[in-house]
């Protein structure tokens, strides 16, 4: 069925509707040497809230600050209308440890930051981002139930962190009454599709709305990469060195596997007229427990391209085509509880029909 940006969706266990895709804003500003100037950003935003979208992903460091600072002066007046997200805990001052990091002394700084650049009083929703094995649970949980009791944060949530800390989290979070994580976000795509394992099906159990970055796996599932690319591999300088091309190559997300997957999806693409990225897109929005992939166009051109995945509508066969090409080996004990013989040893020979 076709989607566009306000068929609202409910984030996890919220109340919180939010469009089907975000619109990630790390694009917003030139800092990194590849992302939109002032007035393409400004295209951006007032294309995406024109369709009725509604909702933003940004982070405290993103173009070094410029993300959040336009992402505040787009919002203006409308401020209330969107669903702003932000994350903290990377360094957001070199030479000084407490200015990343996890712990409360992080997050209460990030989070006046955020809010002074974003030039608002509250966050609908902040992340906490990138596990750092350092801080305790507990710590991270009773700052955030802080934030939100101040009005602060309206609801907490957590990015690239294992599946038994978010759990662990969420267990301790519901038995002391303290804000519950309401959104899990993680990379996920049809490149990268290991959060199948745990991640993605602890955040439907615990009520978790999984919302994906890199959908298009950096760019390799719009079909734009060759096999020559890989030829052309060099050191990683750095996180916003050069341009998202080469780096994504040094980074190693071009291999053969990866290439192979783009072909599959440019097939699809080819049967349906459509683009390999709004394919790519629409299974993404069709995986179970996704509540908005993000998007993170630069251009209008690009935008538009992403936009139109809503209106893809993938056969059984073709998504069969894409699952079998990018499928992983779920590992153990997943292998083993899914085959025959566990089934046949703990249910016998019934079917058992699943409900949710």
């Amino acid at each position: 069925m076709a989607l566009a940006l306000d068929n609202y969706r409910l984030l996890g266990r919220s109340g919180l509707r939010v469009s089907p895709l975000a619109l990630g804003t790390a694009t917003f500003g030139t800092e990194w040497g590849w992302g939109a100037d002032r007035d393409e950003a400004r295209k951006l935003f007032d294309r995406y809230t024109g369709l009725g979208g509604n909702f933003f992903d940004t982070a405290s460091t993103y173009t070094n600050g410029s993300s959040e600072r336009l992402l505040g002066e787009f919002a203006g007046t409308d401020r209330d209308k969107l669903v702003l997200a932000t994350k903290y805990s990377t360094l957001r001052q070199p030479g000084d440890p407490n200015s990343g990091g996890t712990h409360r002394k992080s997050m209460v700084a990030s989070v006046e930051s955020s809010l002074r650049r974003l030039n608002t009083d509250y966050l609908d929703l902040l992340y906490v981002n990138v596990w750092d094995f350092r801080t305790p649970v507990e710590e991270i949980l009773r700052g955030l139930d802080d934030l939100t009791r101040q009005g602060k944060v309206l609801y907490v949530a957590i990015s690239s962190a294992p599946a038994w800390q978010v759990s662990r989290m969420q267990a301790i979070a519901d038995l002391r009454g303290w804000s519950p994580l309401v959104a899990l976000e993680t990379e996920y795509s049809l490149i990268e599709r290991t959060a199948e394992r745990d991640l993605v099906p602890m955040a439907r159990e615990m009520g978790l709305g999984v919302v994906p970055f890199s959908p298009l796996g950096g760019g390799v599932l719009t079909g734009k990469y060759s096999r020559e690319d890989r030829k052309q591999a060099g050191p990683v300088v750095g996180e916003t060195a050069g341009d998202r091309k080469s780096l994504n190559v040094a980074l190693g997300t071009v291999t053969e596997r990866n290439l192979a997957i783009a072909d599959a999806v440019k097939e699809v693409a080819s049967d349906l007229g459509r683009t390999p990225a709004q394919v790519a897109l629409a299974w993404s929005l069709n995986a179970p427990g996704v509540t908005a992939p993000i998007i993170g166009a630069r251009t209008s051109a690009q935008l538009e391209d992403n936009l139109g995945a809503l209106r893809v509508e993938l056969t059984p066969s073709q998504l069969a085509r894409l699952d079998e090409v990018s499928g992983i080996d779920l590992g153990n004990p997943h292998g083993l509880l899914a085959s025959d013989h566990i089934r046949t040893v703990t249910t016998g020979a019934m079917k058992i029909e699943t409900l949710v």
